[in-house]
Protein backbone atom coordinates (compact mmCIF):
# COMPACT_ATOMS: atom_id res chain seq x y z
CA UNK A 1 0.00 0.00 0.00
CA UNK A 2 3.08 2.33 -0.35
CA UNK A 3 2.09 3.14 -3.77
CA UNK A 4 -1.47 3.98 -2.91
CA UNK A 5 -0.05 6.53 0.00
CA UNK A 6 2.43 8.14 -1.88
CA UNK A 7 -0.33 8.73 -4.65
CA UNK A 8 -2.92 10.38 -2.12
CA UNK A 9 -0.18 11.95 -0.70
CA UNK A 10 0.43 13.63 -4.09
CA UNK A 11 -2.97 14.31 -5.29
CA UNK A 12 -3.52 15.79 -1.95
CA UNK A 13 -0.58 18.12 -1.77
CA UNK A 14 -1.34 19.38 -5.71
CA UNK A 15 -4.84 19.60 -4.39
CA UNK A 16 -3.81 22.21 -1.39
CA UNK A 17 -1.20 23.71 -3.22
CA UNK A 18 -3.29 24.66 -6.06
CA UNK A 19 -6.01 25.78 -3.28
CA UNK A 20 -3.34 28.52 -1.71
CA UNK A 21 -1.88 29.36 -4.62
CA UNK A 22 -4.81 29.48 -7.35
CA UNK A 23 -2.22 31.27 -9.83
CA UNK A 24 0.42 29.61 -9.61
CA UNK A 25 0.78 27.27 -12.83
CA UNK A 26 3.72 25.10 -11.41
CA UNK A 27 0.92 24.32 -8.57
CA UNK A 28 -1.76 23.60 -11.04
CA UNK A 29 0.71 21.06 -12.88
CA UNK A 30 1.70 19.20 -9.82
CA UNK A 31 -1.67 18.51 -9.41
CA UNK A 32 -1.62 17.32 -13.01
CA UNK A 33 1.02 15.24 -12.11
CA UNK A 34 -0.80 13.53 -9.16
CA UNK A 35 -3.41 12.30 -11.47
CA UNK A 36 -0.80 10.54 -13.56
CA UNK A 37 0.85 9.02 -11.00
CA UNK A 38 -2.44 7.85 -9.47
CA UNK A 39 -2.53 6.23 -13.05
CA UNK A 40 0.85 4.26 -13.12
CA UNK A 41 0.60 3.76 -9.40
CA UNK A 42 1.11 -0.98 -8.28
CA UNK A 43 -2.16 0.11 -6.23
CA UNK A 44 -5.82 -2.43 -6.69
CA UNK A 45 -7.75 -1.18 -9.86
CA UNK A 46 -10.76 -0.45 -7.64
CA UNK A 47 -8.33 2.50 -5.50
CA UNK A 48 -7.06 3.88 -8.41
CA UNK A 49 -10.44 4.64 -9.98
CA UNK A 50 -11.95 5.31 -6.70
CA UNK A 51 -8.64 7.97 -6.40
CA UNK A 52 -9.35 9.26 -10.36
CA UNK A 53 -13.02 9.63 -9.82
CA UNK A 54 -12.07 11.64 -6.80
CA UNK A 55 -9.69 13.92 -8.60
CA UNK A 56 -11.78 14.59 -11.79
CA UNK A 57 -15.35 14.57 -10.27
CA UNK A 58 -14.06 16.43 -7.09
CA UNK A 59 -11.03 18.48 -6.88
CA UNK A 60 -11.34 19.92 -9.91
CA UNK A 61 -13.84 21.25 -10.05
CA UNK A 62 -13.28 22.61 -6.83
CA UNK A 63 -10.33 24.37 -8.40
CA UNK A 64 -12.16 25.48 -11.42
CA UNK A 65 -14.49 27.43 -8.73
CA UNK A 66 -11.04 28.76 -7.66
CA UNK A 67 -9.46 29.82 -10.41
CA UNK A 68 -11.87 29.40 -13.59
CA UNK A 69 -8.72 28.90 -16.03
CA UNK A 70 -7.89 25.89 -15.26
CA UNK A 71 -11.57 24.35 -15.55
CA UNK A 72 -10.96 26.08 -18.88
CA UNK A 73 -7.82 23.87 -19.29
CA UNK A 74 -9.63 20.78 -17.81
CA UNK A 75 -12.33 20.88 -20.54
CA UNK A 76 -9.54 21.58 -23.48
CA UNK A 77 -7.77 18.98 -22.74
CA UNK A 78 -10.81 16.63 -22.70
CA UNK A 79 -12.38 17.51 -25.87
CA UNK A 80 -8.44 17.27 -27.48
CA UNK A 81 -8.36 13.78 -25.68
CA UNK A 82 -11.05 12.66 -27.62
CA UNK A 83 -10.07 13.86 -30.83
CA UNK A 84 -7.22 11.96 -30.50
CA UNK A 85 -8.50 8.64 -29.00
CA UNK A 86 -11.08 9.24 -32.65
CA UNK A 87 -7.25 9.22 -34.68
CA UNK A 88 -5.71 6.68 -32.90
CA UNK A 89 -8.41 4.30 -34.51
CA UNK A 90 -7.74 5.52 -37.70
CA UNK A 91 -3.83 5.98 -37.48
CA UNK A 92 -2.56 3.81 -34.38
CA UNK A 93 -4.62 0.43 -35.25
CA UNK A 94 -5.81 0.78 -38.74
CA UNK A 95 -2.36 1.91 -39.68
CA UNK A 96 -3.99 5.02 -42.08
CA UNK A 97 -2.26 7.84 -42.06
CA UNK A 98 -4.82 10.97 -42.01
CA UNK A 99 -3.39 14.24 -42.56
CA UNK A 100 -7.46 15.80 -42.59
CA UNK A 101 -8.77 14.44 -39.29
CA UNK A 102 -9.73 18.17 -38.22
CA UNK A 103 -12.13 18.47 -41.46
CA UNK A 104 -14.49 16.09 -39.71
CA UNK A 105 -14.37 18.19 -36.50
CA UNK A 106 -15.49 21.15 -38.91
CA UNK A 107 -18.19 19.22 -40.16
CA UNK A 108 -19.23 18.56 -36.55
CA UNK A 109 -19.27 22.00 -35.23
CA UNK A 110 -21.02 23.33 -38.38
CA UNK A 111 -23.88 21.15 -38.34
CA UNK A 112 -24.74 22.73 -34.75
CA UNK A 113 -23.58 26.07 -35.48
CA UNK A 114 -25.91 26.68 -38.35
CA UNK A 115 -29.05 24.98 -36.98
CA UNK A 116 -28.03 26.38 -33.09
CA UNK A 117 -27.48 30.01 -34.30
CA UNK A 118 -29.52 32.65 -36.24
CA UNK A 119 -28.19 32.27 -39.00
CA UNK A 120 -30.30 29.28 -39.71
CA UNK A 121 -32.94 31.64 -40.91
CA UNK A 122 -30.99 32.79 -43.79
CA UNK A 123 -30.56 29.18 -44.93
CA UNK A 124 -33.63 27.98 -43.77
CA UNK A 125 -36.13 30.98 -43.55
CA UNK A 126 -37.04 30.98 -39.83
CA UNK A 127 -37.43 28.75 -36.60
CA UNK A 128 -33.88 29.27 -35.85
CA UNK A 129 -31.90 28.91 -33.34
CA UNK A 130 -33.49 25.70 -32.53
CA UNK A 131 -33.97 25.00 -28.77
CA UNK A 132 -30.76 24.68 -26.60
CA UNK A 133 -31.90 21.36 -25.16
CA UNK A 134 -31.89 19.97 -28.95
CA UNK A 135 -27.81 20.49 -28.88
CA UNK A 136 -27.82 16.85 -27.26
CA UNK A 137 -29.83 15.16 -30.19
CA UNK A 138 -27.50 16.87 -32.56
CA UNK A 139 -24.58 14.87 -30.52
CA UNK A 140 -25.86 12.48 -32.54
CA UNK A 141 -26.61 14.18 -35.74
CA UNK A 142 -23.35 15.17 -35.62
CA UNK A 143 -21.69 11.61 -34.81
CA UNK A 144 -23.70 10.68 -38.69
CA UNK A 145 -22.73 13.48 -40.35
CA UNK A 146 -19.37 13.21 -39.79
CA UNK A 147 -19.25 9.39 -40.07
CA UNK A 148 -20.87 9.74 -43.31
CA UNK A 149 -18.10 11.89 -44.78
CA UNK A 150 -15.95 9.93 -43.23
CA UNK A 151 -17.25 6.80 -45.43
CA UNK A 152 -17.41 9.07 -48.15
CA UNK A 153 -14.11 9.96 -47.68
CA UNK A 154 -12.64 6.24 -47.66
CA UNK A 155 -14.18 5.10 -50.88
CA UNK A 156 -11.54 6.84 -53.12
CA UNK A 157 -8.80 6.31 -50.89
CA UNK A 158 -9.54 2.46 -50.75
CA UNK A 159 -6.24 1.28 -52.75
CA UNK A 160 -3.76 4.00 -51.68
CA UNK A 161 -1.54 3.49 -48.58
CA UNK A 162 1.15 5.60 -46.88
CA UNK A 163 1.93 8.93 -48.51
CA UNK A 164 -0.29 8.62 -50.75
CA UNK A 165 -3.07 8.30 -48.47
CA UNK A 166 -1.80 11.26 -46.59
CA UNK A 167 -1.36 13.35 -49.59
CA UNK A 168 -4.95 12.43 -50.34
CA UNK A 169 -6.22 13.21 -46.69
CA UNK A 170 -4.66 16.47 -46.67
CA UNK A 171 -5.98 17.65 -48.90
CA UNK A 172 -9.51 16.47 -47.96
CA UNK A 173 -9.13 18.37 -44.72
CA UNK A 174 -8.07 21.80 -47.19
CA UNK A 175 -11.29 21.15 -48.94
CA UNK A 176 -13.52 21.40 -46.36
CA UNK A 177 -11.68 24.73 -44.93
CA UNK A 178 -12.11 26.02 -48.50
CA UNK A 179 -15.50 25.31 -48.72
CA UNK A 180 -16.48 26.49 -44.85
CA UNK A 181 -14.49 29.95 -46.26
CA UNK A 182 -16.04 30.11 -49.79
CA UNK A 183 -19.61 28.76 -49.23
CA UNK A 184 -21.26 32.33 -48.34
CA UNK A 185 -22.27 32.74 -52.01
CA UNK A 186 -24.51 32.33 -53.94
CA UNK A 187 -26.22 30.43 -50.94
CA UNK A 188 -24.76 31.82 -47.48
CA UNK A 189 -24.21 28.51 -45.73
CA UNK A 190 -21.02 28.58 -43.28
CA UNK A 191 -21.36 32.71 -43.86
CA UNK A 192 -17.55 32.41 -44.85
CA UNK A 193 -14.82 33.66 -43.15
CA UNK A 194 -17.10 36.08 -41.00
CA UNK A 195 -18.27 32.90 -39.34
CA UNK A 196 -21.38 31.93 -37.20
CA UNK A 197 -22.18 33.41 -33.37
CA UNK A 198 -23.93 33.42 -31.25
CA UNK A 199 -24.31 29.63 -31.16
CA UNK A 200 -26.45 28.21 -28.25
CA UNK A 201 -24.92 26.23 -25.34
CA UNK A 202 -26.33 23.79 -23.75
CA UNK A 203 -28.81 23.46 -21.23
CA UNK A 204 -27.06 22.45 -17.58
CA UNK A 205 -28.53 21.65 -14.42
CA UNK A 206 -28.71 24.71 -11.91
CA UNK A 207 -26.79 23.53 -9.02
CA UNK A 208 -23.66 23.56 -10.23
CA UNK A 209 -21.98 26.86 -11.92
CA UNK A 210 -21.99 26.76 -15.51
CA UNK A 211 -18.27 26.29 -16.72
CA UNK A 212 -18.12 23.28 -13.70
CA UNK A 213 -21.37 21.84 -15.73
CA UNK A 214 -20.62 21.70 -19.16
CA UNK A 215 -16.64 20.43 -17.92
CA UNK A 216 -18.99 17.36 -16.15
CA UNK A 217 -20.69 16.96 -19.91
CA UNK A 218 -17.62 16.70 -21.83
CA UNK A 219 -15.24 14.93 -19.42
CA UNK A 220 -18.71 12.55 -19.66
CA UNK A 221 -18.35 12.42 -23.41
CA UNK A 222 -14.98 11.68 -23.14
CA UNK A 223 -15.29 8.57 -20.63
CA UNK A 224 -18.14 6.93 -23.36
CA UNK A 225 -15.36 7.67 -25.88
CA UNK A 226 -13.26 5.72 -23.68
CA UNK A 227 -15.37 2.84 -23.26
CA UNK A 228 -15.86 2.64 -26.93
CA UNK A 229 -12.30 3.11 -28.22
CA UNK A 230 -11.64 -0.34 -25.52
CA UNK A 231 -14.66 -2.70 -26.81
CA UNK A 232 -13.45 -1.75 -30.42
CA UNK A 233 -10.17 -2.86 -29.56
CA UNK A 234 -11.15 -5.80 -27.96
CA UNK A 235 -13.86 -6.75 -30.67
CA UNK A 236 -12.80 -8.80 -34.24
CA UNK A 237 -12.49 -5.34 -35.60
CA UNK A 238 -10.29 -4.17 -33.92
CA UNK A 239 -7.95 -7.18 -33.89
CA UNK A 240 -8.60 -6.86 -38.20
CA UNK A 241 -7.43 -3.07 -37.84
CA UNK A 242 -4.38 -4.74 -36.40
CA UNK A 243 -3.74 -7.06 -38.95
CA UNK A 244 -4.43 -4.41 -41.47
CA UNK A 245 -1.95 -2.18 -39.87
CA UNK A 246 0.75 -4.44 -39.83
CA UNK A 247 0.72 -6.35 -43.16
CA UNK A 248 -2.90 -5.73 -45.53
CA UNK A 249 -1.52 -8.43 -48.06
CA UNK A 250 -0.91 -10.77 -45.29
CA UNK A 251 -4.81 -10.25 -43.42
CA UNK A 252 -6.82 -9.99 -46.82
CA UNK A 253 -4.79 -13.59 -47.13
CA UNK A 254 -6.32 -14.68 -43.73
CA UNK A 255 -9.58 -13.37 -44.71
CA UNK A 256 -9.96 -9.71 -43.55
CA UNK A 257 -12.25 -7.74 -45.48
CA UNK A 258 -9.84 -4.68 -46.50
CA UNK A 259 -12.94 -2.48 -47.81
CA UNK A 260 -15.31 -2.49 -45.02
CA UNK A 261 -12.30 -2.72 -42.60
CA UNK A 262 -11.06 0.63 -44.04
CA UNK A 263 -14.31 2.19 -43.98
CA UNK A 264 -15.47 1.42 -40.62
CA UNK A 265 -11.81 3.19 -39.22
CA UNK A 266 -13.09 5.98 -41.24
CA UNK A 267 -16.41 6.12 -40.26
CA UNK A 268 -15.61 5.30 -36.47
CA UNK A 269 -12.68 7.58 -36.09
CA UNK A 270 -14.51 10.30 -37.48
CA UNK A 271 -17.71 10.36 -35.63
CA UNK A 272 -16.06 11.26 -32.26
CA UNK A 273 -14.56 14.05 -34.31
CA UNK A 274 -18.39 14.87 -35.51
CA UNK A 275 -19.47 14.65 -31.32
CA UNK A 276 -16.65 16.60 -30.18
CA UNK A 277 -16.75 19.32 -32.99
CA UNK A 278 -20.76 20.13 -31.91
CA UNK A 279 -19.57 20.04 -28.24
CA UNK A 280 -16.81 22.87 -29.36
CA UNK A 281 -18.67 25.35 -31.65
CA UNK A 282 -21.16 25.28 -28.70
CA UNK A 283 -18.14 25.77 -26.12
CA UNK A 284 -16.58 29.04 -28.14
CA UNK A 285 -20.09 30.52 -29.20
CA UNK A 286 -18.43 31.61 -32.57
CA UNK A 287 -16.31 29.48 -34.96
CA UNK A 288 -15.25 30.10 -38.19
CA UNK A 289 -12.53 27.96 -41.23
CA UNK A 290 -9.30 29.46 -39.27
CA UNK A 291 -10.52 27.24 -36.53
CA UNK A 292 -10.09 23.94 -38.52
CA UNK A 293 -6.70 24.69 -40.56
CA UNK A 294 -4.05 22.25 -41.28
CA UNK A 295 -1.95 22.43 -37.88
CA UNK A 296 -4.89 21.56 -36.13
CA UNK A 297 -4.30 18.49 -37.86
CA UNK A 298 -0.77 17.76 -36.81
CA UNK A 299 -1.56 19.02 -33.55
CA UNK A 300 -3.65 16.05 -32.71
CA UNK A 301 -1.39 13.30 -34.84
CA UNK A 302 1.28 14.48 -32.58
CA UNK A 303 -0.99 14.21 -29.71
CA UNK A 304 -1.17 9.96 -30.96
CA UNK A 305 2.21 9.75 -31.46
CA UNK A 306 3.72 11.60 -28.64
CA UNK A 307 1.13 9.28 -26.41
CA UNK A 308 2.10 5.96 -28.14
CA UNK A 309 0.21 4.87 -31.39
CA UNK A 310 -2.40 2.40 -30.56
CA UNK A 311 -2.81 3.18 -27.20
CA UNK A 312 -5.62 4.72 -25.35
CA UNK A 313 -4.37 5.70 -22.07
CA UNK A 314 -1.09 7.19 -24.62
CA UNK A 315 -3.80 9.13 -26.59
CA UNK A 316 -5.32 10.51 -23.62
CA UNK A 317 -1.68 11.33 -22.09
CA UNK A 318 -0.75 12.64 -25.37
CA UNK A 319 -3.70 15.09 -25.29
CA UNK A 320 -2.99 16.46 -21.72
CA UNK A 321 0.54 17.25 -22.49
CA UNK A 322 0.50 19.01 -26.12
CA UNK A 323 -2.72 20.97 -24.82
CA UNK A 324 -1.08 21.63 -21.37
CA UNK A 325 2.41 22.98 -23.77
CA UNK A 326 0.11 24.99 -25.86
CA UNK A 327 -2.29 26.93 -23.80
CA UNK A 328 -0.76 26.90 -20.36
CA UNK A 329 3.16 26.10 -20.22
CA UNK A 330 4.37 28.41 -22.83
CA UNK A 331 1.73 30.81 -22.75
CA UNK A 332 2.89 31.20 -18.84
CA UNK A 333 6.38 31.47 -19.53
CA UNK A 334 5.36 34.58 -21.76
CA UNK A 335 3.38 36.22 -19.39
CA UNK A 336 5.93 35.65 -17.00
CA UNK A 337 8.92 36.99 -19.03
CA UNK A 338 6.16 40.09 -19.84
CA UNK A 339 6.34 40.98 -16.27
CA UNK A 340 10.13 39.84 -15.68
CA UNK A 341 10.50 43.03 -18.66
CA UNK A 342 8.13 45.45 -17.86
CA UNK A 343 9.88 45.13 -14.10
CA UNK A 344 13.35 46.05 -15.63
CA UNK A 345 14.73 42.68 -14.21
CA UNK A 346 18.49 42.48 -14.78
CA UNK A 347 19.92 38.81 -15.05
CA UNK A 348 23.28 38.10 -15.69
CA UNK A 349 23.85 41.46 -15.83
CA UNK A 350 21.26 41.59 -19.07
CA UNK A 351 18.11 44.08 -18.76
CA UNK A 352 15.11 42.11 -20.01
CA UNK A 353 13.05 45.38 -20.93
CA UNK A 354 15.89 45.31 -24.13
CA UNK A 355 14.81 41.66 -24.55
CA UNK A 356 12.67 41.75 -28.51
CA UNK A 357 9.25 40.69 -28.38
CA UNK A 358 10.04 37.63 -30.95
CA UNK A 359 11.70 35.64 -28.42
CA UNK A 360 8.44 34.94 -26.05
CA UNK A 361 8.05 30.89 -25.80
CA UNK A 362 3.94 31.54 -26.63
CA UNK A 363 5.25 32.22 -30.79
CA UNK A 364 7.01 29.08 -30.85
CA UNK A 365 4.33 26.55 -30.09
CA UNK A 366 5.01 24.18 -33.65
CA UNK A 367 8.65 24.29 -33.00
CA UNK A 368 8.60 23.28 -29.40
CA UNK A 369 6.24 20.30 -30.78
CA UNK A 370 8.52 19.20 -33.67
CA UNK A 371 11.74 19.18 -31.06
CA UNK A 372 9.22 17.18 -28.36
CA UNK A 373 8.71 14.62 -31.30
CA UNK A 374 12.42 14.57 -32.77
CA UNK A 375 13.32 13.30 -29.14
CA UNK A 376 10.88 11.36 -28.96
CA UNK A 377 11.67 9.56 -31.55
CA UNK A 378 15.17 8.82 -31.24
CA UNK A 379 14.91 8.44 -27.21
CA UNK A 380 11.44 6.39 -26.40
CA UNK A 381 9.70 6.10 -30.50
CA UNK A 382 7.43 3.80 -29.08
CA UNK A 383 5.61 6.97 -27.35
CA UNK A 384 4.82 8.10 -23.58
CA UNK A 385 2.21 4.81 -23.13
CA UNK A 386 2.98 2.05 -26.19
CA UNK A 387 0.21 -0.15 -26.67
CA UNK A 388 2.12 -3.55 -25.85
CA UNK A 389 2.30 -5.12 -28.88
CA UNK A 390 4.02 -2.12 -30.28
CA UNK A 391 6.17 -1.96 -26.90
CA UNK A 392 7.35 -5.32 -27.58
CA UNK A 393 7.93 -4.94 -31.20
CA UNK A 394 10.19 -2.30 -30.69
CA UNK A 395 12.04 -3.96 -28.29
CA UNK A 396 12.72 -6.84 -30.58
CA UNK A 397 14.44 -4.49 -33.26
CA UNK A 398 16.31 -2.88 -31.11
CA UNK A 399 17.98 -6.30 -30.46
CA UNK A 400 18.29 -7.11 -33.92
CA UNK A 401 16.14 -9.62 -33.76
CA UNK A 402 12.41 -10.47 -35.57
CA UNK A 403 9.24 -10.67 -33.04
CA UNK A 404 8.99 -13.63 -32.36
CA UNK A 405 5.37 -15.17 -34.01
CA UNK A 406 2.19 -15.43 -31.27
CA UNK A 407 1.25 -19.05 -30.42
CA UNK A 408 -1.00 -20.77 -32.29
Amino acid sequence: MTHAAASIALLALGGAAVWIYPRSILAFLVFQCALLAIYVARVPWWLRAALLAFGLLVMMPVIGGRNGYYLEVATQVCIFAALALGLNIVVGLAGLLDLGYVAFFAVGAYTWAIVGSPHGNVIFGGGFPLPAWMFYVFLLVGLLVAAITGVLLGLPVLRLRGDYLAIVTLGFGEVIRVLANNLDKPINITNGPKGLTPISRPPLPYFVEYNQGFYFLVLLIVIVVILVNRRLEDSHIGRAWEAMREDELAAQAMGVPLVRSKLLAFACGASFAGVMGVVFSAKQIFINPESFTFLESIGVLAMVILGGMGSIPGAVVGATVVTVLNIQVLKGLSLWLNELKNAGTTILGYNLANLPTQLEPAKYERMVFGIILVVMMIVRPQGLFPARRRQRELAHLGEGTPPAAPPS
